[in-house]
């Protein structure tokens, strides 16, 4: 891709997903994902309705009225979206890869954050850390991030999630709200996900075609390991083939609802050809 086509592509993915961002996520992620606390922001006079419990006694005795202390949200948060750039991520049947859905949610949700003046920074891996960008805040650091999503060619194919959350333990220090977004077809990331669960407010939003659930009987068909590259030819004609590929997509489905959901983590399921909009949106809500 020429620097024309790539920066034509981000001005399109930033079009579509700051409109988003501006008009319908912007209010629901912020009520969503609560600040620190509150931090005190100025006096002024009591008001019929007022709690007498934020009343200052101090400045009340100085003027001879009641003032009462102002509280604003103190909002600083920061954003960490992980994304699966393994060679899974380049599978799709209907209209777009699932590479292109997680990169349109991905900016949906780093211009939600830019527009609560947060913090977004990015993870991408495969079966180790591919690309790491620290959290800032701005708009030309989210046009990097998407930029990023688009143009990077990881050095392997692979997946391995739990190296992944290692490496977010040891960069984020803080408290973060974290994305992680993949297929996750993937397993034996229960131990780190319990430890970056406990740490962070962590949400798994898996993006799957509905081609990967079911093989179809299309006789032998000759199938690539998009993330080993082995190449064999399968039967798809035998019941007992599309039986077990079924069970072993099954696993892992149910791996990611169980882990995530026992390690006190957020799950979204979207499917290529759905709105992605409803799905986070409904999530929001929910948690909200």
């Amino acid at each position: 891709m020429n620097t024309k086509e790539l920066l034509k592509k981000v001005r399109k993915i930033e079009i579509k997903t700051r409109r988003l961002s501006d008009h319908v996520f912007g209010g629901e992620y912020h009520s969503t994902f609560k600040g620190r606390g509150m931090t005190f922001s100025e006096v002024r006079q009591y008001q019929f309705g007022d709690d007498v419990r934020n009343i200052d006694w101090n400045v009340t005795a100085r003027y001879n009225e009641p003032f009462v202390k102002v509280f604003e949200e103190e909002r600083e948060l920061t954003m960490m979206l992980m994304v699966d750039v393994s060679g899974s991520e380049m599978f799709g049947t209907t209209n777009q890869f699932k590479k292109e859905v997680i990169t349109e949610i991905s900016a949906t949700l780093a211009f939600s954050a830019l527009q609560n003046n947060d913090k977004a920074g990015l993870i991408l891996f495969s079966d180790e850390v591919e690309l790491y960008i620290p959290p800032k805040k701005g708009k030309s650091h989210v046009l990097r991030i998407i930029r990023e999503l688009l143009e990077f060619r990881p050095k392997s194919n692979r997946t391995d999630l739990a190296e992944a959350l290692k490496f977010l333990s040891s960069v984020m220090k803080k408290r973060a709200i974290v994305f992680v977004l993949s297929d996750f077809i993937t397993e034996n990331y229960e131990k780190t996900l319990k430890i970056s669960g406990n740490k962070h407010d962590l949400t798994g939003i898996r993006v799957y075609d509905e081609r990967e659930e079911v093989i179809p009987n299309l006789g032998m068909v000759q199938v690539m390991d998009a993330e080993t590259g082995t190449v064999r030819l399968v039967n798809t004609q035998s019941k007992s083939v599309r039986r077990n590929y079924g069970k072993y997509y099954r696993r892992h489905v149910d791996y990611f609802m169980e882990t995530f959901k026992k390690s006190g983590c957020g799950v979204i399921s979207c499917r290529v050809d759905e709105s992605y909009v409803k799905k986070l949106l409904g999530y929001f809500k929910r948690r909200g």
